[in-house]
């Protein structure tokens, strides 16, 4: 990992990702950029003086990155929508990793248009990272979640993952689904059929997923499957807590149905409740 962008609006949100990303330009010998935007749709005597601001507080942060923590560091202000400009950014400088802290929630305008992170996850051809809980050292357990796809392969096998998970505990989380016990008539099945019935689809969702390690190549780490007993998204959360992961991992495209892995779905509930970090990787990621 040579470069990380990192998306500031230095708030106390934005500077945990600050924080992680100097652990992890450290961790790695990495370069950071970051990225402050100003909303451009505003009177223009207004955007000079946010402007004028902003490159006065990234002067003070490059200046900081440089001199404490001894990581090159550059800036820049870009005028644009949030979400435009940090795409912009991103597309521009192509780095390895984009950091950014975890979304403002505004109920109503999150369900309409979704938060700044969200779309610029959607967009991102580069990870990107959210970070939810305050930096304290590098990540110990990273759990990758799969829906046993070839957009969760691809986010398997991406360079970042691997390099983050190295020396940190792994595992690999595969929730199934059950779907006779949600007919109408799954009532009438006897208690000891339907737990048969529960222990084959467990089995099956264990075979799929050694099947799908096995493909990805990812030697010790730890599988798991879950059925889905609540909504996806919370199953995926509650594994982690009850794993004690620090960091999620989850492919932003999937297969279609339930178990669907992309944003618009279980991977967009996944990053609006995360109380941890969620990487979420985009499908083109080189393996």
């Amino acid at each position: 990992m040579q470069k990380i962008l990192l998306a500031t609006d230095f708030s106390e949100r934005s500077d945990r990702a600050l924080r992680r990303a100097i652990l992890l330009a450290r961790q790695f010998g990495s370069s950071v950029s970051a990225v402050h935007v100003v909303d451009d749709d505003q009177p223009r005597r207004i955007v000079d003086s946010e402007r004028d601001a902003a490159s006065a507080l990234l002067d003070e942060l490059r200046h900081t990155v440089q001199n404490v923590d001894g990581i090159a560091c550059e800036t820049r202000v870009v005028l644009a929508d949030p979400f435009a400009g940090i795409a912009r950014a991103a597309e521009e400088e192509a780095p390895d990793l984009l950091v950014v802290g975890p979304h403002r929630r505004q109920a109503l305008r999150d369900v309409f248009v979704g938060t700044t992170a969200e779309r610029t996850i959607r967009s991102a051809a580069c990870p990107v990272l959210m970070v939810n809980a305050p930096p304290v050292g590098s990540y110990r357990h990273v759990m990758l979640t799969t829906d046993l796809s070839e957009g969760a392969a691809q986010a398997a096998k991406a360079s970042v993952v691997r390099d983050i998970a190295h020396g940190a505990n792994a595992s690999i989380l595969h929730v199934f689904d059950a779907p006779a016990i949600h007919l109408a008539m799954s009532h009438t099945i006897p208690t000891d059929g339907r737990e048969a019935y529960l222990e084959d689809q467990r089995k099956e969702a264990s075979r799929a997923l050694s099947a799908f390690v096995k493909s990805v190549d990812w030697r010790s780490i730890r599988q798991m499957v879950r059925q889905v007993r609540n909504a996806p998204a919370e199953e995926i959360l509650s594994a982690a807590r009850d794993d004690s992961a620090d960091l999620v991992v989850i492919g932003t495209h999937g297969r279609s149905g339930l178990a669907r892995f992309f944003l618009g779905s279980v991977a967009e509930a996944v990053l609006r409740s995360a109380d941890r970090d969620v990487l979420a990787v985009p499908p083109s990621q080189p393996v």
